[in-house]
């Protein structure tokens, strides 16, 4: 496994990350023995970053990242994320009282006594504005509470916004073949201020993997089947906010595009990690497997020059036009 520099200290992470949304139970239910095997076979193939939230699973999956740690002696980076949390709920979340709430919690659920990385989750732009929330978070960094602090955003405004506050460390992206919009209007600017990049939604909730059809189903608590529209949260969390059926549609239509004994989620998740202002894509996984196909991607070579244009010019010509949601 390859690694790159993260943060205000520069620690290296492993490239590919570990996202846990799955095993903290919204995208149907992982049993905890499965969500133990997943954490046991990423770290076994090299991942050393693990990304979650307090509101995965209503803690859920930080509990199990902490039983991990118990029992794992090396060297894990955890980041975490607040300001979704239903209590007390928006607007009361980005009080100080609430702030540092809710990292204690995480403290405690992770077992921990600083946490790696803590990031604003997704919280409204005109918080973001104000500052006061950064004010907050660089004062439990001077406590030693947390190492770092970042941001995860929805859109390239919200993440030119945050760039603005002395000491952010890293901004989490939605970032996929199907979202292309940071290439050109972020990471330069990210790289110039040495703040790292976490790609999420690599895959685009399954889309770009390649193995969905117009007549996939998915369960009543997965966010596949009620958001995606939009209906619960912000759109572009899922299917990166592309309508589900044209989303299938441009999957098959992108997979004659792909290298030759490589897989469309290879060449989605490859075609991430070719862009250097990323320090670490997290897709999820919901049983070991997945996992195992994710690690492999550090290892295939670069995609060409030429294929990268390609991609852009599909994106451009087919793609842009259908997404929807703040971008």
């Amino acid at each position: 496994m390859k690694k790159r520099s993260f943060g205000t200290n520069r620690t290296f992470v492993s490239e590919v990350g570990l996202g846990t949304w799955q095993i903290g139970g919204s995208w149907g239910n992982v049993e905890e023995k499965t969500a133990m095997q997943i954490l046991h076979t990423a770290v076994d193939g090299g991942i050393s970053f693990f990304d979650t939230a307090d509101v995965y699973g209503d803690g859920r999956s930080e509990k199990f990242i902490g039983k991990f740690l118990k029992e794992f002696s090396g060297d894990i980076f955890v980041a975490t994320k607040l300001g979704r949390n239903q209590n007390p709920g928006w607007p009361g979340n980005f009080t100080p009282e609430a702030i540092v709430k809710h990292t204690e919690d995480s403290l405690s659920r992770l077992g921990v006594e600083r946490l790696d990385l803590i990031q604003l989750h997704c919280i409204p732009l005109e918080v973001m504005a104000d500052g006061a929330v950064f004010d907050v978070l660089r004062d439990l960094k001077r406590q030693g509470k947390i190492a770092d602090f970042g941001a995860s955003v929805e859109s390239v405004e919200e993440a030119l916004l945050c760039l603005e506050q002395e000491g952010l460390a890293s901004l989490q992206v939605i970032f996929n073949i199907f979202r292309q919009k940071p290439i050109f209007e972020l990471f330069e600017q990210a790289k110039a201020k040495q703040v790292s990049i976490i790609a999420r939604v690599p895959l685009a909730s399954g889309l770009l993997s390649g193995k969905m059809g117009r007549n996939t189903t998915f369960g009543e608590t997965d966010h596949r089947n009620f958001n995606r529209d939009g209906a619960a949260f912000n759109v572009g969390e899922t299917f990166a906010g592309i309508p589900f059926e044209k989303g299938v549609e441009l999957a098959q239509e992108l997979a004659a595009l792909k290298p030759e004994g490589m897989t469309l989620a290879q060449m989605a998740l490859r075609w991430i990690l070719d862009h250097d202002a990323v320090s670490v894509v997290i897709p999820g996984a919901s049983r070991p497997s997945q996992v195992t196909d994710n690690v492999a991607i550090s290892e295939l070579p670069p995609l060409s020059a030429d294929l990268h244009k390609r991609i852009e010019q599909f994106y451009q010509e087919k793609v842009a036009a259908f997404i929807r949601g703040p971008y």
